[in-house]
């Protein structure tokens, strides 16, 4: 009878064959780094978007934010 073997992926087995448990581990394994590559690649394509269109929105609504804010406190002596 065989002692049983545990596989840190899949947890101890016994009637699974090894050479199926090994392959699925393998495959496991390297499935990993491809989902990682395929967030890294989403995630630069996102970041490395074109933003210039709403550049100039949100400066003039700073501009605007600045003007009200001078407003505010031009008009109180209180500080």
């Amino acid at each position: 009878m065989d002692a049983p073997v545990a596989n840190l992926l899949i947890g101890p087995t016994r009637s699974v064959p090894r050479g199926r448990e090994v392959g699925m581990a393998a495959l496991a394994w390297l499935l990993i780094p491809l989902f990682a590559a395929l967030g890294a690649a989403i995630w630069a394509s996102w970041t490395a978007r074109n933003r210039t269109a709403g550049d100039v929105s949100e400066l003039a609504g700073y501009a605007r934010f600045r003007e009200a804010m001078e407003k505010s406190h031009s008009g109180s002596g209180v500080v």
